[in-house]
């Protein structure tokens, strides 16, 4: 009895041990377990659980102008750009949330993707948007939800594929979502990619590829402005993380594109500014 005792508790740790071995390569290597066809199922439920949560997500109602605007602009960054591999399987979907206190946007996987009212309302261009959308598009694409999620459920994923699937955990994942922490708040190096792919994505349309600076610019001069990160942003840098050699990045991707764009060029500013009136009324 106590043999067979110790033997059990020896396997049990060597499970164990092997499972958090497997965590951490999964962690360390950008794997994802899950597929596209996955990425797709997920992001389904995961909008629809969105849209019935209007309390934390308020769907913006009317204005189908502002919703089409928006649709347009990451539609536009889509069939245009040669980058995007996922156009015929991914979905993509462009919503507007209805808070203009939540300066953000945010993507789930599978293309669907969500830009606050107040994020409009923040920027001051059309290129400005064009290239947070583009960041979020490329998040979509590079898969980096998922990939998360394989870090952070790694082990208990694998143990579920062992003891069965666990029904309750879409219901954590969305938990997560709704108050913003856990796998939501993106890597440093899965925010430059995103911002190298928007850069790269913007090229093959109408606006100024590093309309994504624009973004960065406002967030820099509230900060300087103001001494300290403004409030109505918090929420986003704490999803998104802006170090400064995120924006030196970005800005050596823009001196590396030939010929070189000018920064004064596509970035459609008056009918921007039209489009923000709207929600105004």
């Amino acid at each position: 009895m106590k043999t067979k005792r110790i033997g059990i508790w020896r396997f049990n740790l060597l499970f164990f041990t092997t499972m958090l071995m497997i965590n951490a390569y999964l962690s360390s290597c950008g794997a994802n377990i899950f597929t596209i066809e996955d990425d797709v199922a997920m992001g389904r439920e995961l909008d629809e659980e969105i849209r019935n949560d209007n309390k934390t997500f308020p769907i913006l109602q009317g204005n189908d102008e502002v919703k089409q605007y928006v649709s347009g602009i990451g539609l536009d960054i889509i069939t245009k750009s040669d980058y995007v591999k996922y156009e015929k399987i991914f979905p993509y979907k462009f919503e507007v949330i209805d808070d203009d206190s939540t300066v953000n946007a945010f993507c789930i996987p599978g293309g669907f993707i969500y830009v606050y009212t107040g994020l409009i309302k923040y920027l001051d261009n059309e290129s400005a948007l064009a290239g947070v959308i583009g960041h979020e598009i490329a998040h979509a694409e590079r898969r980096h939800m998922s990939q998360r999620l394989t870090s952070y459920y790694g082990v208990s994923f694998i143990l579920s594929l062992v003891l069965g699937s666990n029904p309750n955990q879409l219901a954590e994942i969305f938990a997560n979502l709704a108050v913003g922490i856990g796998f939501l708040a993106n890597s440093r190096s899965d925010e430059t990619d995103a911002d190298n792919y928007s850069i790269q994505y913007l090229r093959s349309t109408e606006y100024f590829p590093g309309g994504i600076m624009y973004f960065f610019k406002n967030i820099r001069d509230e900060q300087k402005l103001r001494g300290e990160t403004p409030g109505d942003i918090e929420e986003l840098l704490s999803t998104h993380p802006l170090p400064t050699d995120r924006i030196t990045n970005a800005e050596t991707k823009l001196r590396s594109i030939k010929p070189k764009p000018d920064p004064e060029k596509g970035l459609f500013t008056e009918r921007y500014q039209r489009i923000k009136s709207l929600l105004d009324k």
